[in-house]
């Protein structure tokens, strides 16, 4: 499909959404953090309870500084019509701009389209990505879902929570991270470098057979406290 990926430039999406005929994605952003993401259609099933899924988490979007917009390849009347509908189905008010895109011409562009999914007038339909785009309106991170498997909405949180930890800290997540729980050191560190940046007795090393008896510069597979806690001043 191609399209922009991770490090890339998210492309400046202008144009109309619902509430707006002169929307412009960088300048809805300004410094924030944002999630973009891609419906197929309006009226879809899955994608209904996604948005309303986003929108009741409105809150936790801003904790974390990010602004949500929808893109779906449909006119804002549709739109409209389609975010009354989320209202009723899942009792949250879609309030995020929606992108309109109804000749497809952005979704090209992006490389979103699906030829082997096509709707009833034989147009090929977006596959639905989400895209967490930084400050600096790069790419982080990309996620892409079938039409018949639903967003998971802890996890994009948990994603935003590790991009943001690891922009400001020299330190990796491990699997199934979660905030509070133990990051792992930056594998360009040597271990000199962690001691220094972490303190003495501020990081783990796990004892691994492949380095058993070595004189290493660098252990591979060290652990510290997450460094956002109240009581750690380390990055």
């Amino acid at each position: 499909m191609g399209g922009p990926t991770i490090n890339d430039a998210f492309p400046n999406l202008q144009g109309e959404t619902q509430i707006s005929t002169g929307f412009d994605l960088y300048e809805y952003l300004g410094d924030s953090w944002g999630i973009i993401f891609m419906h197929p259609g309006d009226f879809t099933p899955v994608c209904t309870t996604e948005l309303g899924a986003a929108a009741s988490l409105e809150p936790e979007f801003d904790k974390r500084n990010v602004k949500v917009c929808g893109f779906s390849c449909n006119d804002s009347s549709s739109h409209l019509e389609w975010i009354n509908d989320i209202k009723v189905a899942t009792g949250f008010q879609v309030n995020f701009p929606l992108f309109c895109d109804p000749d497809r011409t952005h979704a090209m562009n992006l490389g979103i389209l699906d030829e082997t999914n096509k709707d009833a007038k034989g147009l090929p339909m977006t596959v639905r990505s989400v895209y967490v785009v930084k400050p600096n309106k790069q790419i982080a991170l990309m996620m892409t879902y079938p039409a018949s498997s639903g967003r998971n909405f802890d996890e994009i949180l948990r994603a935003v929570d590790t991009l943001q930890l690891t922009q400001d800290h020299s330190v990796a997540t491990p699997a199934n991270w979660k905030p509070g729980e133990k990051v792992i050191v930056n594998f360009s560190l040597s271990d000199a470098a962690a001691t220094e940046k972490f303190g003495e007795d501020g990081y783990e090393v796990c004892k691994l057979p492949s380095e058993e008896g070595k004189d290493l510069a660098k252990h591979y597979l060290r652990f510290t406290a997450d460094p956002t806690l109240p009581n750690s001043d380390k990055k």
